[in-house]
């Protein structure tokens, strides 16, 4: 069998080893010239994988049997569409791909579903007069982007037309969903959908930078911050999403806000996280997910069996960088043979060049695991990771943003 994958970040580094584990043949297509998964496939294009016929040109050469990513959000649309074409197999048709991609159409069915969302107004032009129905302060964020990009937080009205206008940029439809702003702690919830049936993988807190109007994640937290009734309300609206989306079997990330006592769904993708999330998902309840999404496009049931975490506390942290060219990470090894960090791994190739903390968590140099059973083993862990890796420009100059990296603290 021959596959297409689109993207070639770290996923699906694992993806396309899963892949060739099974006997399948990968055909990697991703628009930069040296993705990182590039030495791990069979054969590679260099293409803008959201360029459908492209997609679907090096397809029908190939004469692939399916085309896969995951852990990807656009690419699932046009993993979709040009499945739906070429009559490939693919867990998602093109309209319900299209309904979990964009953010007007999804709005739309929450509010026709009474899923818990904040009040919202689409545009794409600024019209002041629909904003008086909402109250500052207030998010913008472009329809179809992806990784926080052109999210911002705006308290009056000359901050949201500077944020509008950089929105409808980045949009590929030009169009912009504004709405009113909740205060609360931020929820990654993944399940996974067997036969129309959500069930949990992982619940845990996304902590972002503390930026008066970004919101970069800098840390995925196991387990969440949240009680058991909190839980089950999260649980019960995962299954009214799957519900209202009709989805039958396929991942699912939702993501939400919490002030502790009632949820709000900022957006939802049938997918799973990125980065490393699927190992946080792994190592928190035993489930694959990749594999899962392999054996649904090969026609194969999940095993969707969930087991106890590893340890109480399971964290992936990001490493972000001050201005410069990257060319290494130094010390992490030796972090690891310690045992301080369960794992890491580099999320940028060498020669990228850092514009600092922007708005986006693209701006990752490198992600680690850090995995203890008391607040007390992870900070000592912690600390010592911290104070002994660096990243390190072409000059030699250590450019980790070091103090974007907190303790972990105790909750209740």
């Amino acid at each position: 069998m021959k596959s297409l994958v689109l993207a070639g970040g770290l996923p699906q580094i694992s993806l396309i080893n899963e892949l060739k584990k099974r006997g399948v043949t990968t055909i990697l297509a991703d628009g930069s010239s040296a993705p990182l998964a590039l030495p791990y496939a069979d054969k590679f294009y260099m293409v803008n994988i959201f360029d459908i016929e492209a997609v679907k040109n090096i397809a029908v050469k190939e004469n692939v049997d399916f085309i896969i990513t995951v852990c990807a959000d656009q690419v699932l649309l046009v993993a979709a569409q040009v499945s739906e074409m070429l009559g490939l197999p693919w867990y998602l048709d093109y309209e319900t791909a299209r309904s979990v991609s964009d953010k007007e159409l999804m709005k739309k069915i929450f509010v026709e579903n009474s899923i818990p969302t904040s009040k919202y107004v689409i545009m794409n032009k600024l019209d002041m007069n629909l904003i008086e129905q909402l109250r500052y302060p207030l998010i913008v964020k472009p329809v179809d982007a992806y990784s926080s990009k052109g999210v911002r937080k705006v308290t009056n009205e000359k901050e949201l037309k500077i944020a509008f206008e950089d929105a409808v940029q980045i949009s590929r439809t030009k169009t912009v969903v504004v709405e009113e702003f909740f205060d609360g702690e931020e929820i990654s919830a993944d399940f996974f959908i067997v036969d129309g049936k959500v069930h949990t993988l992982c619940i845990s807190n996304s902590e972002k930078i503390k930026d008066k109007d970004r919101f970069v994640i800098f840390r995925g937290r196991y387990p969440a911050n949240a009680s058991d009734e909190l839980i089950a309300d999260i649980e019960n609206t995962a299954q009214k999403i799957a519900d209202a989306f009709k989805l039958r079997n396929s991942p699912m990330l939702v993501q939400m806000l919490t002030d502790g006592k009632k949820i709000t769904v900022l957006e939802f993708c049938a997918r799973t996280g990125g980065a490393m999330k699927w190992l946080l998902i792994k190592r928190s309840c035993g489930v694959d997910v990749i594999k899962g999404v392999i054996d649904l496009t090969m026609g194969i049931k999940p095993d969707i069996m969930v087991r106890p975490p590893e340890s109480k506390y399971i964290v992936n942290d990001f490493i972000y960088c001050r201005q410069g060219e990257f060319d290494r990470l130094d010390g992490f090894d030796e972090q690891l043979r310690l045992g301080n960090i369960t794992d890491y791994h580099c999320l940028r190739p060498k020669g990228i060049r850092f514009s600092g903390v922007t708005a986006s968590s693209s701006d990752r140099a490198a992600g680690v695991t850090i995995q203890a059973d008391t607040i007390e083993e992870f900070n000592r862990k912690h600390r010592d990771f911290v104070n002994s890796v660096r990243v390190l420009d072409t000059d030699g100059n250590d450019i980790m943003r070091h103090d974007l990296l907190p303790e972990l603290e105790e909750t209740v």
